[in-house]
Order: structure tokens, then C-alpha cells, then sequence
């Protein structure tokens, strides 16, 4: 049958409506949402005060969480509050540093939450210097801690891309 005029004028003008599935779309959106939460929060990074330029490397590992001192040109520092000053330590003609050792001995003492305790248990000591700081100083923080039991000892550094 031949169609009227009418229906083939309503046919024209008709418009298609073409809908969007937006299921599977809010399905991607929520998987790459989760996927950048859970990976954000991975990155171990240790904030170095401003003071402080740390010398470059080429490093691979991450590091771990553990007993930090920082050496800065005026003070050296545990766990963030101050243990003696660098130019006293200098001076000194000791082969380790009282202070620090006794520092470290009150910290196996005072642990408090799981953090501390994984820190004080790993023997691990990180140490972030500045790199106008003579070795003399490192090597009598270094041999301090070693004394006191923490043999593991890491240098913070500056990662920097690498050569290849």
C-alpha cells in the first residue's frame, strides 16, 4: 500500500532519540576514582626543611619508615627535637655522641602505637644531612648509632632522573 502524504510528513519530522547507556560509564568513572586513591597514598616521601640541601642521586628503592636524624649547619636533630648542636659536635674530640645514644635508648623505651614499634624493632636510622656538613660529623652520629645497636644506616639523598 502506497503510504499517505500525512504519515510521510510525520516520518520526516519525527525525531530519533538515541539514548546514552550512562551505567557502564559511571562504572569506568568509579573504577579509575578507586584506582587513584589507592595509589596516591602509596608514595613514601620524607619532607627535608628548607634548611637543608640533601646532596643528588640516582636512587631505585624507596625508603622505609625509621629513626630519623637530621644534621643541619646549626643543630642536629632526632625525631624532630633538637639533641646537640653541630658546631659543639665538630669541636668534640669523642669518638660517639652521648646524646644521641641516649636519645635512641629512650625510644626503644617509649613506644607508642605501631609505627614506633615498627621503627624502633627494623634498627634502621635514617640520616638527613646537609651536604656542607663535614664527614667527620656523619661518621660520629653513624658510629653512635651502630654502638647502640641500630646498624642499619641510610643517607638520605635527592632523587634525580637517571643517565640512561
Amino acid at each position: 500500500m502506497r503510504a499517505s502524504r500525512r504519515i510521510r510528513r510525520m516520518e520526516r519530522s519525527r525525531k530519533k532519540v538515541v539514548g546514552l547507556n550512562l551505567t557502564s560509564l559511571m562504572d569506568v568513572f568509579t573504577i579509575l576514582v578507586f584506582f587513584l586513591l589507592a595509589n596516591s597514598s602509596s608514595s613514601e616521601v620524607l619532607t627535608t626543611p628548607k634548611q637543608i640541601k640533601l646532596p643528588d642521586s640516582i636512587v631505585e628503592t624507596k625508603p622505609r619508615e625509621t629513626v630519623v636524624i637530621l644534621v643541619s649547619p646549626e643543630s642536629v636533630l632526632m625525631q624532630g627535637e633538637i639533641v646537640i648542636g653541630t658546631p659543639e659536635l665538630l669541636a668534640s674530640e669523642k669518638q660517639g655522641v652521648p646524646e644521641i645514644r641516649e636519645r635512641l635508648k629512650l625510644l626503644e623505651k617509649n613506644i607508642i602505637g605501631v609505627s614506633t614499634k615498627a621503627m624502633v624493632q627494623s634498627k634502621e636510622v635514617t640520616v638527613l644531612a646537609d651536604k656542607t656538613i663535614p664527614f667527620r660529623v656523619l661518621k660520629k652520629i653513624m658510629s653512635t648509632c651502630t654502638s647502640a645497636g641500630y646498624g642499619r644506616i641510610s643517607l638520605a639523598v635527592i632523587q634525580k632522573a637517571s643517565q640512561t
